[in-house]
């Protein structure tokens, strides 16, 4: 198992791409720290880490990410109960669909708050321990629409495309600790936030995908997991798509 021993640290892991994510690390070894508001939705993620593996340890956190002082006792604990952070996996987002004209500033300063900020609260409160150990690697979540753009995502496109921003500035501050930052951009992925999108919508983005069809949550947690383990170990900065060939 390739991450044997080792302690994964996941936002939004209560469902869909995180809960993807959190079950391909515990089945590869790993011990995992879940982190989300919705304290139900983590006890079923935990329980799924433990059917794919039973001696996994799990470790349940309820927080708001959007609260640097919850993010860093989160950490806290996880060294705690867990022993370590070895991966940080940065997944807590939301969409925010309106055009720039009925953009309320109060939903601007929330959808700011959850996309982006919270990834500078997870990578502040885990650099610490990782610089100490001289090793970890951490992998933000963005998306296809930071580096495109989209009519309609305005204030999505621009938290998304501040991870990219953040991944590569990061990289180079934490790569001399033998820390690396990297990002994945999915593209249009079979989850409960792409569920809610018109069907005229999702017809004309599986017109736009190569592989005609959608993606699922394990297309995306496959290449976390890769960009985690010693197979990238001389990889940072980068950013992966992963969008069965939308953007070409």
């Amino acid at each position: 198992m390739k991450f044997e021993g080792k302690v994964a640290f996941i936002t939004g892991a209560s469902r869909g791409i995180g809960r993807a994510i959190a079950v391909d690390f515990t089945r590869d070894g790993a011990n995992v720290a879940l982190v989300s508001r919705d304290r139900e939705a983590l006890d079923e993620t935990a329980a799924l880490c433990r059917q794919a593996r039973a001696e996994a340890k799990t470790l349940v956190v309820a927080a708001d990410v959007t609260d640097p002082i919850a993010i860093e006792s989160a950490v806290e604990r996880c060294l705690k109960e867990l022993g370590r952070v070895d991966f940080a996996i940065g997944n807590a987002g939301q969409t925010l669909d309106t055009l720039l004209l009925r953009l309320r500033p109060e939903a601007l300063d929330q959808h700011l708050a959850v996309n982006l900020k919270s990834a500078f609260y997870l990578c502040g409160a885990v650099a610490r321990p990782m610089m100490k150990a001289r090793a970890g690697s951490i992998v933000l979540m963005s998306s296809i629409v930071g580096l495109s753009g989209n009519a309609g995502q305005a204030a999505y496109a621009a938290s998304k495309a501040g991870l990219l921003g953040l991944t590569k500035s990061l990289a180079k501050e934490l790569g001399s600790r033998n820390i690396r930052v990297n990002a994945v951009a999915p593209g249009f992925i079979e989850t409960a936030m792409t569920e809610k999108l018109p069907a005229a919508a999702k017809e004309l983005m599986l017109k736009s995908t190569a592989l005609g069809r959608a993606g699922k949550p394990e297309d995306v947690s496959g290449v976390v997991s890769f960009l985690c383990s010693q197979a990238a170990a001389y990889m940072t900065g980068q950013t992966l798509v992963v969008d069965g060939g939308i953007l070409m």
